[in-house]
């Protein structure tokens, strides 16, 4: 946390002095990297949309184009994404893949981002 003082040498411009002598430490750079990835795999709208689909059941490729109305080449591309991410797991049955969340930390992003805009309308 920092405390915002005036500096007096320019009007309008403040100076911020650390609240505390010690700055916490950031991530290194490949985790910043890796995160900066993730959140990209999730920045498309069908893809958000999957993931909520996802944090409610387990589903195949069919189920997710009946409930969000997309193409089904165009779901399967959504998945490949996801899935190189790490951000879904897909399990073979018969003829059909179901996928799954990897991690419920990913749908509290989705769910806390899609909240967050909601809020603002």
């Amino acid at each position: 946390m920092a405390t915002v003082t005036g500096s007096g040498a320019q009007p309008g411009l403040a100076d911020c002095t650390p609240a505390s002598p010690a700055a916490p430490a950031h991530p290194p750079q490949s985790v910043l990297t890796d995160a900066g990835d993730l959140l990209r795999a999730l920045a498309a709208p069908v893809r958000i949309a999957i993931v909520l689909q996802l944090r409610a059941a387990d589903r195949c490729v069919h189920e997710l184009v009946d409930a969000l109305d997309v193409a089904q080449p165009l779901i399967s591309q959504h998945l490949r994404v996801l899935k190189t991410a790490g951000v879904v797991q897909g399990e073979r049955r018969g003829r059909e893949v179901v996928y799954r969340l990897a991690d419920d930390h990913l749908a509290h992003i989705v769910v806390d981002a899609v909240a967050h805009v909601q809020e603002g309308k």
